[in-house]
């Protein structure tokens, strides 16, 4: 039986190690912390949400034990501001399939507790760089996942595939109890986006929360050093919600009466920081010429904003166990890693890598044209209704971000999508536009701007 080191327990790292002691490998994982640490005294890393793909092989893997009890969003609504306080439009976009975050913490814990009653083996221990060297001569394959720091200095960055030297948002995360599951006028659970040109992103995220289940993950994504970037001192979570509420209230006000009264759900449960996306090369070489790879986040660091890291670790996961199987008695040397991860990087990964950065980016001029031609949408489940349409196939790009992101990067492929789905390009732009001048109108009058919502008495999906 061939041996397997895995080096870290988060999402990409137990995923994988689940997936190989399935295919009947001998796995060994190394964790810097027990299954109770990460339940009782650790932070989450991210609100870890996932869509239908990337859930599909933790369902397989039997792995999925929270899909009865958490909360579970099926689809997102979004506004989005040129300036402060002008909603220029909305999107109310339906998913194929219902997305899920939860817990990391609550999730590690169980997912290694799992994996020793499957017959992994689990070691816990801070692995260093000498330390590895000794991992690597005792296993066939030795796999690093222990995120963007520590062990990921093993492995070069892909400048070709990096465009950012530095990070493009500085970042907050706090997971809150108290507001409601749902907003007026959308029919069902959404994630809700509030995009700000000039300054920043947030986003209000279901989760199910390690001790207080159903609640919210929020996260704040400030462009450095505009209005909303105000969190990098904060040194609590009391001191990070305090300042999620000032910012609500003075950017976000009609989401304000919503938020106001949420209460922190842990005292750990709070991240401030910010992440340089990069793509680094899979293959890691210890000094004593030892290969070992990377996977997760160790591999692709992609900001937090496109919802896709944990995506990106589940799909890594699953190539990299089903490269594996494949490989049958063949030594995993540098070739086939650096093959392994392109497949991964040709299916997913580039896709994966080039939505987040199209976020992270002022929005080109067809990108808003996009957004005009959906303007209407309501989250209603029409099949009739065009402007849905292309709501719902930029939502469902979340879950596939292949599915239109190659469209989405090239203007003449954005016109041609928004003319076979809607009839006729300058036909949806125009009737679109028309709804968003009316809605500049009345916020000019001082007035609600009357974005598309459903009566109370509509049928919810």
């Amino acid at each position: 039986m061939r041996k397997i080191a895995i080096i870290g327990s988060g999402q990409a790292g137990l995923l994988c190690a689940h997936g190989l002691r399935k295919a009947g490998y001998a796995v060994t994982l190394y964790s810097d912390r027990t299954a109770e640490a990460w339940l009782s005294s650790s932070r989450p890393t991210g609100s870890a949400g996932r869509f239908e793909m990337a859930l599909g092989y933790e369902r397989e893997l039997g792995l999925d034990h929270w899909d009865a009890v958490a909360p579970r969003p099926l689809g997102a609504h979004m506004t989005l501001c040129p300036v402060a306080g002008n909603r220029l439009l909305t999107m109310t976009g339906c998913l194929e399939h219902p997305a899920m975050a939860v817990d990391l913490r609550l999730q590690s814990h169980r997912w290694m507790l799992d994996l020793e009653a499957r017959g992994g083996k689990v070691v816990i221990e801070n692995v260093t760089v000498p330390r590895l060297e000794e991992i690597a001569r005792e296993h066939d394959l030795t796999v690093v996942s222990t995120g963007k720091g520590g062990l990921s200095s093993l492995f070069e960055r892909d400048a070709a595939r990096s465009p950012y030297a530095t990070p493009q948002r500085n970042l907050a995360m706090i997971c809150v109890k108290g507001p409601r599951l749902g907003f007026d006028g959308v029919p069902f659970l959404p994630a809700k986006f509030n995009m700000f040109e000039p300054f920043g992103e947030t986003f209000w995220i279901p989760y199910h929360h390690k001790d207080v289940g159903p609640s919210w993950n929020c996260l704040f994504e400030a462009k450095p050093g505009g209005v909303m970037d105000r969190f990098q001192g904060a040194k609590s979570a009391k001191e990070t919600l305090e300042m999620a509420r000032t910012v609500t209230r003075e950017l976000v006000p009609w989401d304000y009466e919503w938020f106001k009264d949420a209460e922190v759900s842990d005292e750990n449960g709070w991240l401030v920081g910010s992440v340089t996306p990069a793509v680094r090369k899979p293959v890691g070489r210890l000094p004593s010429g030892k290969l070992v790879t990377a996977l997760g986040d160790t591999a692709v660091t992609v900001d937090p904003i496109a919802g896709q890291g944990a995506n990106s670790g589940n799909k890594m996961a699953r190539n990299l166990v089903d490269c594996v199987v494949a490989r049958g008695e063949k030594a995993f040397d540098a070739a086939w890693m650096t093959e392994t991860f392109e497949r991964y990087f040709e299916r997913h990964g580039q896709h994966i890598h080039n939505f987040t950065n199209l976020l992270l980016e002022p929005a080109t001029g067809m990108a808003k044209a996009y957004l005009v031609a959906q303007y209407g949408s309501d989250g209603r489940r029409d099949p009739t209704d065009k402007k849905q349409a292309l709501a719902n196939a930029f939502t469902e790009n979340f879950n596939d971000p292949a599915r239109l992101t190659p469209t989405l990067m090239d203007g003449a492929r954005v016109r041609a999508f928004i003319r076979q789905t809607a009839g006729s390009f300058a036909g949806a732009v125009a009737k679109g536009a028309t709804g968003v001048v009316r809605a500049q109108v009345l916020q000019r009058l001082g007035k609600d701007p009357g974005h598309p919502f459903l009566s109370p008495s509509a049928p919810a999906t």
